[in-house]
């Protein structure tokens, strides 16, 4: 399992929030690009890239964003407010290695079918969780759909995995729910990238142990209570 440095982007900075809450911000850098260079620099196998100005429907940072992805020189994940055919293709074109879309795929099932078949293999659908259930916009939103549901559609289509963010523990540096994340894991029929409360070594290798792909990790390694490029086998557990 691999550990994904966070960068997660609002009003055209990087942030990291607390349960996703805007205004919440603990760490806040101006610059996009010296920050993701910042985590290859140091090791990372893998840039989380995430929009939040897009999500909460303000003015996108796609181009910054498909300025780090030309030039990272790992794979790139990108999400946050997602909603178009042309927004995936865009961050296609520019080279990212999987896209992650998660209101609009929640809200318009029919919709992410067709264009996880379009795209095979490069959609990632983001599934975050609150107290068992859906949240869409930001996290914003609870949705009335069951999560047995969406993996029973997700075994018809091509995807690339499931994104799965528990809010619950995201941003407070306690650590995981390693029950709720193993279960989750259990249950989806696709890969799972974990993210919320990574705290520790130990955490990953819960993960590792309940069959996650990965775990992406932003608080922690921002605050440097996580250093996963000082680890014996580096980024892996």
């Amino acid at each position: 399992m691999i550990a994904i440095p966070a960068v997660d982007v609002l009003d055209h900075k990087v942030v990291q929030l607390v349960g996703g809450v805007p205004g919440s911000q603990q760490v806040v850098l101006p610059d996009i690009a010296k920050t993701a260079d910042h985590w290859v620099s140091m090791g990372a196998p893998c840039l989380h890239l995430v929009d939040l100005d897009a999500a909460f429907g303000k003015p996108d940072n796609s181009d910054a964003f498909c300025e780090v992805i030309a030039s990272a020189g790992v794979p790139c994940e990108v999400g946050g407010g997602i909603r178009s055919e042309s927004q995936i293709a865009k961050y296609l074109d520019a080279g990212a290695d999987r896209i992650i879309v998660g209101t609009k795929a929640i809200k318009e099932p029919e919709w992410f079918a067709e264009m996880a078949r379009k795209f095979p293999g490069k959609l990632i659908l983001g599934m975050d969780t609150k107290g068992g259930k859906i949240s869409i916009k930001g996290w914003q939103e609870e949705v009335d759909l069951s999560i047995d549901k969406v993996f029973e559609d997700l075994r018809q289509l091509p995807v690339r995995g499931v994104l799965n963010t528990n809010i619950d523990v995201e941003g407070q540096g306690k650590g995981v729910n390693a029950a709720a994340n193993a279960e989750f894991v259990r249950k989806c029929p696709c890969p799972v990238i974990l993210s919320g409360g990574f705290a520790s070594y130990e955490d990953i290798k819960a993960g590792a142990a309940a069959g996650a792909e990965a775990a992406v990790i932003g608080m922690a390694v921002y605050k440097g209570t996580m250093r996963p490029w000082e680890w014996e086998t580096p980024w892996k557990a």
